[in-house]
């Protein structure tokens, strides 16, 4: 359990892509870590496939702080989180407290938003790669990868290897 006594956050909003939100969340359970998901609100959100997520926490109940890492999945929900400017502000804090960030597939529209990705090299789903490049970051065509405290993967195929390298950052 490499992960025993951290804590980490998982975004969540409406349009979530079920599996890059569900399977983060079991697997950092899985390596012992406490995972809090984090909405606009505290509540019930539907994925892009229909599956119900619960929100343990509305964004106002919490603090960058008390977290290790965030994870931010894809699906059309990063553009429904970015419209909450404490969300926005979260990613910021986490930021700047140099605390692991990981975004997939369209989470990168929120590291965009945090304006986190300046000079640093990241990846995501294909359509947003003009955001990422305009927001100063370097892209790159890889399943994952690693620069500074960010930690980026493209598409739900990717995800056994995002969270491996969630893991190991976070356990070191």
């Amino acid at each position: 359990m490499k992960l025993q006594g951290k804590k980490v956050a998982v975004f969540v909003a409406d349009l979530y892509e079920d599996l890059e939100f569900w399977y983060p969340y079991y697997r950092m359970q899985e390596e012992g870590a406490e995972v809090v998901a984090i909405g606009p609100k505290a509540g019930t959100f539907r994925g892009k496939h229909g599956v119900p997520a619960t929100a343990d926490k509305g964004i106002d109940e919490v603090k960058a702080i008390e977290f290790d890492a965030l994870i931010i999945p894809g699906g059309y929900s990063p553009d429904h989180m970015r419209r909450s400017p404490n969300m926005v502000e979260f990613v910021r804090e986490m930021d700047k407290q140099d605390k692991h960030i990981a975004s997939i597939c369209h989470g990168g529209w929120m590291l965009a938003s945090a304006e986190v990705v300046d000079g640093k090299q990241v990846t995501g789903f294909h359509s947003i790669e003009d955001d990422l490049v305009h927001a100063g970051a370097e892209w790159v065509d890889l399943k994952v990868v690693k620069s500074e405290n960010l930690i980026t993967s493209r598409t739900p195929k990717d995800l056994p290897a995002f969270c491996t390298a969630i893991i190991e950052a976070v356990a070191e």
